[in-house]
């Protein structure tokens, strides 16, 4: 597996946090739920405290919807 480091890593936490977020937004059968959850597991494995997961979480929502609450 390819290693990230710095922007890059950054990067790829906030593409999956954005990934994780559209997948939950598709209706029903349009919905990958294994997708998701093999993201969301990459993504635990990747943020290293509540406090980054929350700061992507938000970043991933600003980018969805454009709105950041």
């Amino acid at each position: 597996m390819a290693e990230f480091t710095g922007r890059d890593l950054h990067l790829v936490k906030k593409a999956l946090a954005i990934a994780v977020l559209a997948i939950e937004r598709q209706p029903g059968p349009l919905q990958s739920a294994s997708d998701q959850h093999d993201m969301k597991t990459l993504l635990d494995s990747l943020i290293e405290s509540d406090t980054e997961l929350v700061h992507c979480a938000r970043a991933a929502k600003i980018a969805v919807t454009g709105n950041p609450d």
